[in-house]
């Protein structure tokens, strides 16, 4: 389940960070830990993206995504998360509703997040990567099952081989279990170890029809260099 965060008009992309990490996301990790503890459905890992600048201004800017791993899809709430505030960062944030993926992962290479020995151990942080998340919208009219197809198939090959090529270490693809009723047909997640990787990955990567059912124009390129980690 992944949950897309913008902040709303008069918030800081810093202010909205910062109560992020210190309220929201160890509310989120007692409530799991309260679940898992009562034999209840819940989460087994929870990871924030922070996102930078759009590599293209194309599409939407976001400031983050946080990501939930569950065993089974969760129904989407009668409302969006925040339409009535529970903690300052929802206050921050414009109201978001969970977007549900299936995750392949593609080439499993792992970047660690902060052994902390002198607070919490939860929430941590990870860094010392360049993470490129690609939000793909499909054309009007596709076959998603050609899609994913394709996509799981030769594109993901594809990708990882250039990728493994430049330098590149993890690579992970999330399909929408529900494409023709959400913006996204899913999205693509890469890992480099800097910012000059994945610009010779977008140089060196060839066409393989993938082209034919995704819409550039309306693909939104994120990158980011931080992770906040809150259940590993």
């Amino acid at each position: 389940m992944n949950y897309l965060i913008r902040r709303r008009q008069e918030t800081s992309r810093e202010e909205l960070l910062v109560h992020w990490f210190a309220n929201h996301m160890p509310a989120v990790i007692e409530a799991q830990s309260v679940a898992k503890e009562k034999g209840n459905l819940h989460a087994h890992k929870y990871i924030a993206t922070v996102f930078e600048d759009p590599e293209r201004p194309i599409g939407e800017s976001w400031d983050g995504m946080a990501q939930l791993w569950w065993e089974k899809e969760l129904k989407q709430p009668k409302q969006d998360h925040g339409t009535v505030p529970t903690d300052t960062f929802q206050e921050l944030a414009e109201p978001y509703r969970p977007w549900a993926t299936h995750e392949y992962i593609i080439l499993n290479g792992e970047n660690p997040f902060r052994q902390i020995t002198l607070n919490n151990q939860f929430p941590s942080t990870s860094s010392g990567f360049y993470k490129a998340t690609f939000l793909v919208t499909a054309k009007k009219g596709t076959d998603y099952d050609q899609l994913f197809s394709h996509w799981a198939g030769a594109h993901a090959q594809n990708a990882k081989s250039t990728l493994e090529r430049v330098g590149g270490f993890r690579y992970v693809i999330g399909h929408s279990t529900n494409p023709s009723q959400t913006r996204h047909a899913g999205m693509a997640e890469l890992y480099f170890d800097n910012k000059q990787q994945f610009a010779d990955f977008n140089s060196e990567l060839k066409p393989d029809g993938m082209e034919q059912w995704v819409d550039p124009e309306k693909m939104t390129i994120l990158g980011s260099t931080t992770k906040m980690v809150g259940i590993p």
